[in-house]
C-alpha cells in the first residue's frame, strides 16, 4: 500500500499569514510615522520653537502680523482708520525685520506652546475656562532687545501682565483625548510593525519575496503619507476663515510638517532600495558559475554493447 501524499494545506496556511502579517506592517509604517511626529515632534517645546523661528522672516508671516497688528491699533482710533491704517501698518512692517520682533516671535511661540502642552498633561482636575497664556513675557522680551539696540526709552516700555486665551474648553477636551491616542499609538505602532515584518518573512514560505513584498509595501506607505500630508494641507488652508492670510497659514503648515514629508520620502526611498536590492541579489544568485561542472551527455548505447 503506497503512503498517502502530505497535504498540501500547511504551505497555504504560512503564506496566508505571513501575507496578512506584512500586510499589517505596511499599514502601521505610516500610522506609526504619523503618531512619533505629532506626539514627539510636535510635544516638545523647544523643537517647536526651532521650527517656528525661521517664519519670523517669511515674508507672507511678516505681512500678516503686520495686517492684523495694524488693525488691531487702528481700531482703537474711532473715525482715523483710513487715515492711520497705512502708516500703522507700514511701522509694524518695519518692526517685523528687526531683531526685537524675531525675540517675541519666539517668546509668543514658547509661551503659547508651553501652556497649550502643560493644559493638554495636566489632566487631574477638569479645565472649565479657556487655555490662556501671559504676553508679558513676550513684552519683556522685546523690550530687551530694544534696549540692547539702544532704542530711546526701551527701558520704560511697561510690562503688563495679559492674559489671551488660546485654546477653548470644548477644544480642549478633544485634543486630550487625542493626545492620549497618540502617546499611545507612537509607542506601540513601530514596535508592532517591526514584529509583524520579522514574523511575516520568518514564517513565508519564500522570505526573499516576503521581504520584497514588505519593502515595497513600505515604500507605498511613504508615498501614501506624503499623499495625506499634500491633501492635509489643501484641506487646511481651504477651511480656514476669509480674516486668516493663506499663505502665512501655508507657510507654517509646511514648517510643521518638513519632517513628517522627509520620513515619508525617507520610507520610500528605503523601501524602494531593499526592494531592488532583494531582485538584483535574487536574479544573479540563480544564475550558474561557468566553472561549475555541467552533467555529461549520455553515451548511446551501440548495438554491440546490447
Amino acid at each position: 500500500m503506497s503512503p498517502r501524499p502530505a497535504p498540501a494545506r500547511a504551505p497555504r496556511l504560512r503564506g496566508a499569514l505571513s501575507a496578512a502579517l506584512i500586510a499589517l506592517c505596511c499599514l502601521f509604517v505610516p500610522l506609526g510615522a504619523l503618531s512619533v511626529w505629532a506626539a514627539y515632534g510636535l510635544a516638545d517645546t523647544g523643537r517647536y520653537v526651532r521650527t517656528m523661528a525661521p517664519l519670523a522672516g517669511d515674508p507672507a508671516v511678516r505681512d500678516a502680523v503686520a495686517d492684523t497688528v495694524g488693525e488691531q491699533v487702528t481700531h482703537r482710533f474711532d473715525g482715523t482708520q483710513d487715515m492711520m491704517g497705512p502708516f500703522v501698518r507700514d511701522a509694524v512692517r518695519s518692526f517685523t525685520q528687526t531683531d526685537a520682533f524675531r525675540a517675541g516671535w519666539d517668546a509668543a511661540n514658547r509661551a503659547v506652546h508651553g501652556a497649550v502642552l502643560h493644559a493638554l498633561r495636566d489632566d487631574e482636575r477638569p479645565r472649565t475656562g479657556p487655555v490662556t497664556v501671559d504676553l508679558a513675557p513676550v513684552t519683556t522680551r522685546i523690550r530687551d532687545q530694544l534696549a540692547d539696540e539702544n532704542v530711546p526709552l526701551a527701558r520704560r516700555i511697561p510690562v503688563r501682565h495679559t492674559e489671551v486665551a488660546v485654546l477653548a474648553p470644548g477644544d480642549l477636551d478633544r485634543l486630550r483625548k487625542g493626545y492620549d491616542v497618540l502617546e499611545v499609538a507612537a509607542l506601540w505602532l513601530p514596535v508592532s510593525a517591526v514584529a509583524f515584518a520579522v514574523t511575516g518573512i520568518a514564517v513565508a514560505t519564500c522570505r526573499r519575496r516576503a521581504l520584497t513584498a514588505t519593502a515595497l509595501g513600505t515604500a507605498l506607505g511613504g508615498a501614501l503619507l506624503a499623499a495625506a500630508v499634500a491633501i492635509g494641507r489643501r484641506l487646511t488652508l481651504a477651511d480656514l476663515p476669509p480674516s486668516v492670510s493663506r499663505p502665512a497659514a501655508g507657510a507654517v503648515y509646511d514648517a510643521l510638517t518638513a519632517t513628517l514629508r522627509t520620513a515619508s520620502w525617507l520610507l520610500v526611498t528605503l523601501g524602494l532600495a531593499v526592494a531592488l536590492t532583494t531582485w538584483l541579489t535574487g536574479r544573479h544568485g540563480h544564475r550558474p558559475s561557468p566553472d561549475a561542472p555541467t552533467a555529461a551527455a549520455p553515451r548511446p548505447t551501440t548495438r554491440a554493447e546490447a
